[in-house]
């Protein structure tokens, strides 16, 4: 037990197994071969189950395809294997010795954008797809933009289809240089370039002899190397309160903790806290999280037999806790507190208050309406709110605002101002991600008509 929590003692070195899981979308323009790089991947990375193999091949000779269709792996919708196209956003897991992944492969069509806007809202890096043949198109540059805005730290260029320009050299640093003019109007840290033939599987798993010329590793290599583990926000403590638990049982009959996700930050029993809204401070007693604490996960084996569920053990105590842990914190005090509420550090206070000012990526085929009102989500606080003005729209092709056109439509990115009708407690979302984002709820319809950034 020792061993196991003695790795959470120090904040700049979280062991945690988010350091080895790693969330990245595909994304491009149509035709660019998103699902099929994906379904390369999967492959030839032995990630695929026999029935899986057989059904995608029995699949692609009864379409007449020349060569097994890779992208039937991830395009599961009746739609999606008939048009040939991806429409919604397939999520998929697989693992090597040395990472887990989870993909969303997010559709190049212009009118779901908006999926591609839920897929990189929890992505750390984002693999773009561009057609050696065809360069950098609008859909390329908006989905690099909209990157941009959620803010992903890292970015994978793809060459894909480098054997139908005969892995020319010219024709990638063509397009690498497109893109790096075109980039440097992007906040995106981290961008890599690497050319691929995803159908043929160059450089996809495994190093290819067709372009001599690259000296770059492979797309798996840089995904199994790449480093996200400073992304993550360690100083500005957040945790948003989900639910009172207070259990009232035998064992626990004066229980009172408070249980959540931790966004941000490091927690650890003995640290003095602040209640928001209140403004009350109070010390934390113990935080606790159910089972064991979380180790660094083991490499693939072979399949196990399934075996009986394990009975839920007791609570652990932890001598720290950190982004993404589910916890329950204890207080020395009881205060008043309540979901949607906020415990924070008293020497780093997030902003509270009612106006926002935000990026907006629009959702729903009816317009944002001036003056509307609608249901704002921030972390666990929901509230009213009232489009009080729109600023601009975002040109995609060129990142300049447009203020002589400010409806904001369907797949639209704008700026406006809203005021809620009670506090919120948020960051920038260009400082945290987790506290600097909100999602805009029809009020009638309760559909999700917007995704929104903190400015």
């Amino acid at each position: 037990m020792q061993n196991q929590v003695s790795i959470l003692k120090t904040p700049v070195d979280h062991r945690y197994f988010e350091m080895d899981l790693l969330r990245f979308i595909t994304c491009g323009s149509v035709d660019d071969g998103k699902s099929t790089l994906i379904g390369r991947l999967f492959y030839d990375s032995k990630s695929i189950f026999e029935d899986q193999w057989d059904a995608i091949e029995k699949h692609s000779k009864k379409s007449g395809d020349e060569h097994v269709n890779l992208a039937l792996l991830t395009d599961g919708l009746r739609a999606e294997r008939e048009q040939g196209i991806t429409i919604d956003v397939a999520y998929r897991y697989f693992a090597t010795p040395k990472r887990k992944f989870i993909i969303a492969d997010t559709p190049g069509h212009v009118q779901y954008t908006r999926n591609m806007v839920t897929g990189a809202s929890t992505a750390d890096l984002a693999i773009l797809l561009v057609d050696a043949r065809k360069g950098i198109l609008e859909q390329t540059r908006r989905h690099a933009c909209i990157a941009s805005l959620l803010q992903i730290k890292h970015l994978i260029l793809c060459v894909n289809k480098m054997d139908l320009v005969d892995y020319r050299q010219d024709m990638f640093e063509e397009i690498v240089n497109d893109f790096e003019n075109f980039a440097s109007k992007l906040s995106i840290p981290d961008i890599v370039y690497i050319p691929v033939n995803a159908l043929g599987g160059d450089n996809v798993v495994e190093k290819t002899k067709n372009m001599p010329w690259y000296q770059g590793g492979s797309l798996l290599y840089t995904l199994e190397h790449m480093h996200i583990s400073s992304d993550t926000n360690h100083d500005d403590a957040r945790f948003p309160v989900q639910w009172v638990i207070r259990p009232q049982s035998k064992d626990y009959p004066d229980f009172r903790g408070y249980g959540g996700r931790i966004e941000s930050g490091v927690y650890r029993p003995g640290d003095k806290i602040v209640h928001l809204p209140s403004g009350l401070t109070s010390t934390i007693a113990s935080i606790e999280m159910m089972g064991s604490p979380i180790t660094k996960p083991q490499a693939l084996t072979k399949p196990q037999a399934l075996t009986k569920p394990q009975a839920l053990t007791k609570p652990q105590a932890l001598e720290a806790a950190f982004p993404p842990m589910s916890v329950t914190i204890v207080l020395k005090e009881n205060l008043d507190i309540s979901r949607g509420d906020m415990l924070v550090k008293e020497e780093n206070l997030p902003t509270v208050g009612q106006d926002l000012d935000l990026m907006v990526c629009w959702l729903h085929e009816n317009p944002l309406k001036l003056g509307g009102k609608y249901i704002l989500k921030h972390t666990t606080k929901e509230a009213h709110c009232l489009i009080k003005e729109v600023k601009y729209k975002v040109d995609i092709q060129t990142l300049d605002p447009v203020t002589n056109d400010k409806n904001i439509r369907l797949n639209d990115i704008g700026r406006i101002q809203l005021r809620t009708t009670q506090p919120l407690f948020f960051d920038s979302y260009s400082r945290n991600r987790k506290t600097g984002s909100v999602i805009l709820i029809d009020a009638f319809s309760f559909d999700t008509v917007g995704a929104g950034m903190i400015l």
